[in-house]
């Protein structure tokens, strides 16, 4: 069962995601509140859910902040940005502080539902919008790379599978290539990037920095 906790600030757009996934056989809605502080409180109190879906604009704390401040104290927890905005800059943010995937408000109830499943099978879900906008930046020139940093062909087929949203095993089908092997890619990805995330690797390609 996948434990869910909402921040959002609109009651009826939060109590109709709410609902929705209360209503889904591998899904429960833990808490949904209106602000970070009130989800602080939750998760002092509480058992941490398994992921969090969170707006930037909010009363109080932002989003963005509340990131920070969660994935600190709370590091277990997935973090999937629920927002209007789709700027460059407020998407970089996000990513950099600990979000591992960001969908716009006009994404379904199902869109919802299936980025929480592809989010917990390793993956890093966003809207095609904001897909589109990490895909540009590949297109840029690419600035001077440190040789003991650079990625392998494949290893940059892995992290554009990442950006695309795949888990790890729709990553291995893309590529004909094993779970096992796409892991052992993740790991040398990581090291040779000094990263720890998904997010973190997503970020650095937003800097054009791979």
């Amino acid at each position: 069962m996948i434990e869910i906790g909402i921040v959002e600030d609109n009651v009826k757009i939060r109590n109709l995601i709410q609902k929705y996934l209360d209503m889904q056989e591998t899904m429960s809605c833990k808490t949904a509140v209106d602000s970070v502080e009130e989800m602080l409180e939750f998760l002092k109190e509480n058992r941490s859910p398994d992921v969090l879906l969170m707006d930037i604009q909010l009363p109080g704390m932002s989003g963005i902040q509340g990131i920070e401040i969660i994935k600190k104290e709370y590091p277990q927890i997935e973090i999937i940005m629920l927002t209007i905005y789709h700027d460059s800059h407020k998407i970089f943010d996000s990513l950099v502080a600990g979000a591992s995937g960001y969908l716009l408000k006009h994404t379904s109830l199902t869109g919802i539902k299936e980025s929480i499943e592809t989010l917990m099978q390793g993956g890093a879900p966003m809207s095609p919008q904001i897909a589109r906008k990490v895909i540009q930046h590949f297109k840029q020139p690419e600035p001077k790379k440190n040789p003991d940093s650079e990625l392998t062909l494949r290893e940059q087929d892995v992290v554009n599978g990442l950006v695309d949203g795949l888990s790890y095993k729709m990553i291995a089908d893309r590529y004909d290539i094993s779970i096992d092997t796409v892991r052992a890619h993740i790991r040398n990805i990581y090291r040779k990037l000094h990263v720890n995330s998904k997010a973190e690797v997503i970020a650095k390609s937003l800097r054009g920095e791979i």
